[in-house]
């Protein structure tokens, strides 16, 4: 019986991660084949998780309530990395008057637990919570760093990579030369490969054994900063709070 229900929190967890920026409203058979279920399963998980009150249901889609929030807020609230990085994306933040966030590595995503907001607006995806895809992200560039030789090769095996923009790495060559180059520099910049217009720039968090745990990283527009300033001004902080918060994990 114990194993039964464990099943069936694992379906509903699948379910619920099906949704996202792409996918805010599932019908039953979207739910079902985003998170390989039967249409059964799916319905009984949906159908469970309106009924304590994750998600609603119109008649035809289903999407998720604010509640989803709590699970996300559990690790954010209680786990020590992101309680850690929130004054050192804060103290980055004063100084270079842009959102300073912190991603670790999910799979194939880059997940942002932790933002310090700034006062300048960006229309962008990224909040606590979202999910980026590695290859084509700076963030993933130096997360990716962190695999073995062996790990790295079976993630570059799914290539070509669905371009975002038309100047996203697709190819396995392409994406191993970012990463290694990111590794070299030990920083990342990326140049509207997420979205146009876009430009980002992330460093390792490396906690004491020297493994990359963490990115610290920073978007912002094109039109009011550059790459070389990027790596000249705002780089140096960046490193410098990325290593003290390294040194109290």
């Amino acid at each position: 019986m114990a194993v039964e229900g464990m099943a069936g929190l694992a379906k509903g967890l699948a379910v619920l991660e099906a949704f996202g920026t792409a996918t805010p409203r599932l019908t039953i058979s979207d739910a079902a084949q985003a998170a390989g279920l039967s249409r059964a399963a799916a319905r009984r998980c949906l159908t469970t998780l309106a009924e304590i009150g994750y998600v609603t249901f119109d008649g035809k889609f289903f999407s998720p309530t604010p509640r989803v929030l709590r699970i996300g807020a559990a690790y954010a609230e209680s786990a020590a990395l992101p309680q850690l990085a929130r004054p050192h994306l804060a103290a980055i933040r004063d100084v270079i008057d842009e959102s300073v966030s912190l991603a670790v590595r999910d799979e194939n995503d880059s997940l942002f637990v932790a933002r310090s907001e700034g006062t300048r607006i960006l229309n962008s995806s990224i909040r606590v919570g979202a999910r980026i895809p590695l290859y084509a992200s700076s963030t993933g560039q130096i997360l990716l760093g962190a695999l073995s030789e062996s790990e790295l090769a079976d993630y570059l095996a799914a290539a070509p990579f669905p371009a975002r923009t038309p100047k996203t790495p697709t190819t396995a060559d392409a994406v191993a030369q970012r990463v290694k180059d990111a590794g070299a520099d030990g920083v990342a910049i990326g140049d509207e490969e997420l979205e146009p217009g876009l430009l980002s720039i992330a460093v390792p968090v490396r906690d004491p054994a020297g493994q990359v745990v963490a990115a610290i990283s920073i978007s912002a527009s094109s039109s009011r900063v550059t790459v070389e300033e990027f790596r000249d001004r705002v780089r140096p902080v960046m490193q410098q709070h990325a290593a003290e918060l390294g040194r109290q994990l």
